[in-house]
């Protein structure tokens, strides 16, 4: 790497197979298995190529450091145990605390065969770890033809409810995806947090030294503030909207089988039969058996899709961005430029990661963006 790593604004091109091998040597280092290991690397490398920052492969790591294999909230090697279920469109899963990237993937692929088979599908996930970024999971999805969602409960209650003072809501997000490849060229991809901003973005930008936004967090003293290293719990966004929908991930948990948010992740807090574990809801819906063939005009399902978004876009709007179209941008950049982009503090994690593991780093393969 023979750019200066000063600039913050600098990017840096990581090979693909050097990023995976370092995290998958990372997570074996930890002992996971080397299938968990290596479906966690391909979903960071998956994660990266989409310009997620907020849950790439630092953010995996880090996680797992703080709730995960060290301390036993994830169990390398765990294997998952499906249940019996009255409903066969609906699996129900324990998970057994298992990586939550290696169960994720493998639940969206069984709300999927579900969904081959009844039109839709559904996976619900108890005694989870955290999943990362749930984008990808429904990404992947709708590129094979699906309509997709899934929520989590969040590791830790980070964000305070509207009207509250104390945090008892994780950042809980939502994320749905649509096979609109035909129309756009690219999958909708709707994914947010429902806290303001994402805890790993404060992370970001504590890397990073940038302020925070006004409205996304505060202190310990409940005080508002743009100092991510003074960050003691995260607001939700759009006040009681944002409340209501990260509620909906704690409900759904709970008829799953979670439990206390405020001590989730926290095994050394509450009543030693309490449990402290993640639940995950995945849902597949095959297009063809939602739709009520009556489309307007003769049109076919996807002309129909097509001319809804061609309205929505149209009428002066033609520049407005389609969700998921900021991450389609940044994979079509990845590909052209033949590797993941890391800034150059995220290239010194990467290296301090692969250290950790006693994995060489090859700095010769990392090129600045500028040498491109």
């Amino acid at each position: 790497m023979t750019a200066a790593i000063g600039m913050e604004s600098q990017e840096f091109i990581v090979p693909a197979q050097l990023h995976n091998r370092v995290v998958s040597a990372a997570y074996i280092h930890r002992g996971y298995q080397p299938e968990e290991a290596h479906i966690a690397a391909r979903f960071s490398e998956f994660t990266a190529r989409h310009g997620i920052k907020t849950h790439n492969a630092i953010k995996a790591l880090h996680l797992d450091e703080l709730f995960g294999s060290a301390v036993g909230g994830c169990r390398p090697g765990a294997a998952v145990e499906e249940l019996p279920s009255r409903f066969p469109a609906v699996a129900r899963w324990n998970a057994h605390r298992k990586l939550g990237q290696a169960v994720a993937d493998k639940a969206m692929a069984r709300a999927m065969e579900l969904a081959d088979k009844f039109g839709i599908g559904t996976v619900v996930v108890d005694n989870a770890f955290h999943y990362l970024w749930g984008g990808g999971y429904v990404i992947h999805a709708a590129r094979k033809g699906y309509i997709a969602y899934t929520n989590c409960t969040a590791s830790l209650a980070e964000v305070v409810p509207f009207g509250g003072k104390f945090p008892t809501l994780g950042t809980n997000p939502h994320s749905w995806a649509f096979p609109t490849m035909e129309a756009v060229g690219f999958p909708i991809c709707i994914d947010w947090a429902t806290s303001t901003v994402a805890m790993g973005r404060v992370q970001q930008f504590a890397r990073e030294k940038k302020p925070l936004g006004a409205g996304w967090a505060v202190d310990a003293e409940g005080k508002e503030t743009t100092d991510p290293t003074r960050v003691a719990a995260l607001l939700p966004f759009a006040g009681h909207k944002g409340y209501g929908l990260s509620l909906i991930d704690e409900l759904t948990a709970a008829f799953i089988g979670g439990s206390l948010p405020t001590i989730r992740s926290r095994p050394t807090q509450g009543d030693p039969a309490e449990k402290h574990t993640c639940c995950f809801y995945f849902q597949c819906i095959r297009p063809e058996a939602m739709a009520c063939d009556d489309f307007a005009m003769g049109r076919t399902l996807m002309q129909n899709v097509r001319a809804v978004l061609e309205d929505i876009r149209g009428h002066g709007n033609e520049h407005v961005l389609l969700p998921g179209e900021p991450e389609a941008r940044a994979w079509a950049r990845s590909e052209k430029l033949g590797g993941l982009l890391f800034t150059a503090a995220e290239v010194e994690a990467l290296a301090a990661i692969a250290a950790d593991a006693g994995e060489p780093l090859d700095r010769s393969s990392i090129r600045s963006v500028l040498e491109k």
